[in-house]
């Protein structure tokens, strides 16, 4: 957004969607609740992750299904915002309150959120 400052770059960003976790990423969050991997608490408690299976699971199908394309703009916030709001981005949540599929998948999540802090924290 213009009013943060990002240490990251795209690069870095895709990387981490591909290659990170749910607990750092909303995009492997939403995708891991959709194919119904199971959410747990790890480490402290506080973050939460499909554990190293669900993790690897998602990992492949993302690497099998997902696409990536970008467009240089010097003020890419101003075209993320149009975009949200012209285009169906199911799971785009952030600006995004009009598309139909919103309040489900926020469902979703919160409810695997809820599941993961009523089991045990995960080694």
């Amino acid at each position: 957004m213009a009013n943060r400052t990002s240490t990251q770059n795209l690069r870095k960003r895709v990387r981490y969607h591909y290659r990170g976790n749910a607990a750092g990423s909303t995009l492997r969050l939403s995708l891991g609740c959709l194919l119904r991997l199971e959410l747990r608490r790890v480490g402290s408690g506080k973050r939460m992750t499909f554990g190293k299976a669900g993790e690897a699971t998602l990992s492949q199908r993302m690497a099998e299904n997902g696409r990536v394309c970008w467009i240089e703009n010097a003020k890419p916030w101003t075209v993320e915002s149009e975009f949200i709001a012209r285009l169906d981005l199911p799971l785009n949540l952030d600006q995004n309150r009009h598309n139909a599929f919103h309040s489900h998948l926020k469902g979703l999540r919160a409810q695997a959120r809820q599941r993961a802090r009523e089991l045990p924290i995960s080694m």
